[in-house]
């Protein structure tokens, strides 16, 4: 069965089936119905009892699938196919049908487009002897991730499965010249025969074995082996799916690994989005995201000349602020490599990397290879140089905040009365040219005060530990100040639901008209179509995915804005009570801090100092921000007007086409420098593209040695639900009783009519939802995220950064969570 015609005959998977048999490997007996046999019927069923015959008298069988492609060296297609375990002999023909329908499945066919092969799948069908295993996994013949050369192995009891579908915690096992390192999780479960149906169905481990090793280390030596063996038999490290009965070791199957090369000396790199995925949620246009690489690099730059770092510095590792960001199929991730090493510039990283990584925001620990420490005396040098620089930056950071935000608004202001529609393409590049660099160098205040924000903040928090108060409290103190810009949106719109009842026959037959028709029927109320018209002015820019230069804003369609004061009119919140909500929360916890510090004059006179600066730190954190919103609205529509040009003179197909090109194409294109005078056809390319990208799950981190090679990006998000109650940072207290709703775009429902809202991150453009939700909880995010902060002024319960949430809870399911503890507590 060596040759060329039987393997694309066979497929890959019985393939290397073969060779390991004929090697004298433990492979269990196995059949192959090969792809032709399924073009004629007649041929198939005799197929069907020829195995049926062979495996008489055993009790269960595995069906999996064998593609002409499949366990290759370029394309694995790992999960992709049906796999059928513990199959009854009389069930055989039904369960071959399912896996060979499985090879024209929609996952395929995307699968199939992304690698850009045409051709139609020749699927064949292994049948196999089930093996009712002890413990089961996978090996890896070099390691997949940092491609160092020793045998790593991931165990779970039970079979397999439940380990390939990411159900299941395994333990792992590093294998290097026979000394074995085990690294343990707790196994509550696993995957096995279900005796009354066949098929597999996940059972509970019994307690005294959940925290023991699922393999021996003798048995782990054995697979590392058997994967030896099997790297010298293909000529290539592989990736070895085993299970073991009793004492029998099986190779259930085996295929090159796709997902690393031999390691270089490439560092590793880190792709991590846990964080700033609430600014860029989703697939983000190559214009949107070579626009942002360009204003992280200059804000980190500025950001380091305020914490001390030289210019000389700074020059020197250009490269390092260049690349902080990757874009990985169309999704933002945090390049953590250059982050670190620009963290690794900052005064103090020597001597408290923690307290740094705290203060930026980073999720997970990174350790950063290469880094020569300086010696002490210097560096607290440098940290005392640091202090006495943001000092004087924090006294002067009122003032600062007042000039910026006056400079900020008298640059817009130039902006806002040029006539787009009437300039040339090369006029609008100078014009956005120009405005970026106002942008960029101007951006001293809101780091500052950022940086402070954090400080205060985290002081705050941990004089609430040491002080020994009421668990949470500092989070209620933040609530209900009334001076952020978030809760303005809530507030004009109200004024203008108000406004209506002026009009008695308003309010019921505005809610009930198509959105669409909204502004042109407030023609008719001048004052109320005047206050709409403000509103979008000064709001237009704030909504879902406000950073993403492709976003369609309220002010590019109003009729959006149109659908939300039409909730808000049909809802029976009123979010003003909510507002006035948050302030009572604040006063309550005023009165619990008093009683708790009666009589300690010095530890509540500090408490208060620290306090009384983050509440005011934090709210102009999120009104900094809304600055940001609004400059990244102005370049949305300096490109939108390029974008309309290019639409006239033929260059595009339509305006919005534009968000398909990269900044630099775009000013290439104008300026006559570009290598591809043909916009469409790369237009066109990239909206393939993106149209597979947006059926892809990524991770949240993804660990790379240079390029980043396909098969690291998942095919399906894995399914990990949580066990027991879900923990996350309670931000806003209170105990809510409710049903939840799961929520992946705040346009997918008119009002939660108090339901808990339930997401991944949300943004400004969520406030919308906000009023109507009982409590929010979010997968994403911190005490300093935007969620939090909204939901602290509104005094709504909230809960972030809730692992596994989306996996856990799904709509329609009860919860009672605290705001307080973190704690969601399911409800049968």
């Amino acid at each position: 069965m060596g040759s060329q015609a039987q393997k694309t005959d066979i497929g890959g998977k019985a393939w290397h089936l073969q060779q390991m048999k004929d090697a004298g490997l433990p492979v269990p007996d196995f059949m192959v119905i090969a792809a032709d046999d399924f073009l004629n019927p007649e041929t198939l069923d005799a197929k069907i009892q020829e195995v049926q015959t062979h495996f008489q008298g055993t009790s269960w069988l595995a069906v999996r699938s064998s593609a002409a492609d499949e366990d290759g060296s370029d394309h694995s297609f790992a999960g992709l196919f049906e796999t059928l375990l513990f199959v009854a002999p009389n069930d055989l023909k039904e369960a071959i049908q399912k896996v060979h329908r499985s090879a024209n499945s929609e996952r395929i066919n995307t699968y199939l487009k992304e690698k850009g092969i045409t051709q139609g799948m020749r699927m064949a069908v292994i049948i196999q002897e089930m093996i009712d295993a002890r413990s089961a996994g996978v090996a890896f013949g070099i390691d997949p991730v940092s491609g160092e050369e020793h045998t790593v192995i991931n165990a779970v009891y039970g079979v397999g499965e439940g380990l390939v579908s990411g159900a299941l915690n395994a333990d792992s096992f590093v294998v290097t010249n026979g000394d074995v390192k085990a690294q343990l999780t707790q196994k509550t479960h696993a995957f096995k025969l279900d005796h009354e149906n066949g098929g597999v169905i996940e059972q509970a481990i019994d307690a005294s074995l959940q925290e023991v090793a699922s393999i021996s280390d003798q048995e782990a030596r054995d697979i590392a082996n058997q994967a030896a063996k099997l790297e010298a038999l293909f000529g290539s490290p592989q990736d070895v799916e085993w299970a073991i009965a009793g004492t029998q070791l099986y190779i259930l199957q085996s295929r090159p690994i796709t997902s690393v090369r031999k390691r270089d000396r490439t560092e590793m790199i880190v792709w991590d989005n846990s964080n700033i995925i609430e600014s860029y949620p989703g697939l983000s246009s190559p214009l949107t995201f070579s626009f942002i690489k360009k204003m992280y690099s200059a804000v980190y730059r500025e950001m380091s000349l305020i914490m001390g770092v030289t210019a000389k510095e700074i020059d020197a590792n250009a490269f390092v602020f260049d690349n902080m960001l990757g874009l990985l199929k169309g999704r933002v991730y945090y390049n953590l490599l250059s982050w670190y090493k620009a963290l690794a510039l900052l005064p103090g990283y020597d001597l408290n990397a923690e307290f740094m990584e705290r203060m930026m925001g980073v999720k997970e620990r990174f350790e950063l290879q290469g880094h020569v420490q300086t010696s002490k005396w210097k560096a607290y040098l440098r940290v005392a140089r640091l202090v006495v620089i943001m000092i004087r930056n924090y006294r002067r950071l009122p003032r600062e905040r007042k000039a910026f935000q006056s400079h900020f608004q008298q640059v817009l202001s130039s902006y806002h009365v040029l006539a787009l529609d009437e300039l040339s393409d090369t006029a609008l590049m100078h014009h956005y040219l120009a405005f970026e660099e106002r942008l960029t160098k101007n951006w001293q205040a809101p780091l500052v005060n950022d940086f402070f924000a954090m400080i205060f903040f985290g002081v705050t928090q941990k004089l609430t530990e040491k002080y020994k108060l009421p668990e949470g409290i500092h989070n209620d103190l933040l609530s209900g100040s009334n001076d952020i810009i978030s809760t303005e949106h809530v507030k004009r719109s109200m004024e203008i639901i108000q406004a209506m009842d002026e009009f008695p026959e308003l309010p019921k037959h505005f809610a009930s008209l198509p959105a669409e028709e909204g502004m042109e029927h407030l023609e008719k109320y001048p004052k109320i179509k005047a206050l709409v018209n403000d509103f979008l002015r000064d709001f237009g820019d704030r909504t879902v995915g406000e950073l993403k230069l492709e976003t369609i804003t309220l002010k590019q369609a109003p009729e959006k804005y149109i659908r939300i004061l039409q909730n808000y009119l049909r809802s029976q919140v009123d979010p003003t009570d909510q507002l006035v909500h948050g302030e009572r929360l604040r006063k309550e916890a005023e009165k619990k801090l008093a009683l708790a510090l009666k009589g300690k004059w010095w530890k509540r006179n500090v408490y208060r100092y620290f306090l009384k600066r983050a509440r005011t730190l934090v709210s102009e954190r999120e009104n900094l921000r809304f600055e940001r919103t609004r400059g990244f609205g102005k370049v949305r529509e300096l490109f939108l007007a390029i974008g309309k040009r290019w639409e006239e003179q033929g260059h595009l197909h339509e305006q919005r086409d534009i968000f398909y090109l990269k900044m630099e194409e775009v000013f290439d294109f104008i300026n006559g420098t570009g290598h591809s005078p043909e916009l469409k056809v790369l237009i066109d390319q990239r909206k393939r593209d993106y149209e597979v990208y947006d059926s892809l799950y990524l991770p949240e981190r993804i660990v790379t040695y240079g390029a980043v090679h396909e098969n690291q990006l998942s095919q399906a998000p894995p399914v990990i639900a949580e066990e027991g109650d879900l923990q996350g940072i309670g931000c806003c207290p209170g105990v809510v009783k409710a049903r939840v709703q799961v929520i992946h775009d705040p346009s997918e429902v008119d009002s939660l009519n108090g339901d808990i809202l339930v997401t991944s991150s949300t943004d400004p453009g969520w406030i919308t939802l906000f009023p109507g939700a009982s409590a929010i909880i979010v997968e994403r995010g911190s005490l300093l995220s935007h969620s939090a902060i909204v939901s602290r002024e509104m005094g709504k319960p909230c809960i972030v950064a809730v692992t596994g949430l989306l996996n856990t809870l799904k709509t329609g399911d009860m919860v009672e969570m605290d705001g307080s503890t973190g704690v969601i507590k399911r409800i049968q």
